[in-house]
Parts: C-alpha cells; sequence; structure tokens
C-alpha cells in the first residue's frame, strides 16, 4: 500500500534526536538484534549509528 501524502515529511522538518534518547535506541535495537550486521542495519536505518572513529 502506498504511504499517505500526509505520512511523508522533508528531512528538513525532522529534529536529531538527544544522546540519551540515541544511547537509549541503541541499547534496545543492540538487546534484540540477532547479529552484529543487523544490530548495524537497524542503527543505520533508524538514522542513530555510532559514528566510526577514523
Amino acid at each position: 500500500m502506498p504511504p499517505k501524502t500526509t505520512d511523508i515529511t522533508d528531512d528538513e522538518d525532522l529534529e536529531p534526536v538527544t544522546d540519551e534518547t540515541a544511547v537509549s535506541a541503541r541499547r534496545v535495537v543492540a538487546t534484540y538484534a540477532t547479529d552484529a550486521d543487523e544490530c548495524r542495519m537497524l542503527l543505520s536505518m533508524l538514522g542513530i549509528a555510532p559514528v566510526e572513529n577514523a
């Protein structure tokens, strides 16, 4: 089923989550992910992937 036009938002309308919220969300995702690859994928999809050190 295609999304409703009211469900579509511009990236400009989105605000970044707080660090505390991102940390909590990462913990939940890590708890329920079946493996490390799934965890990385889900974190990336949610936009809360940790920043890699270069």
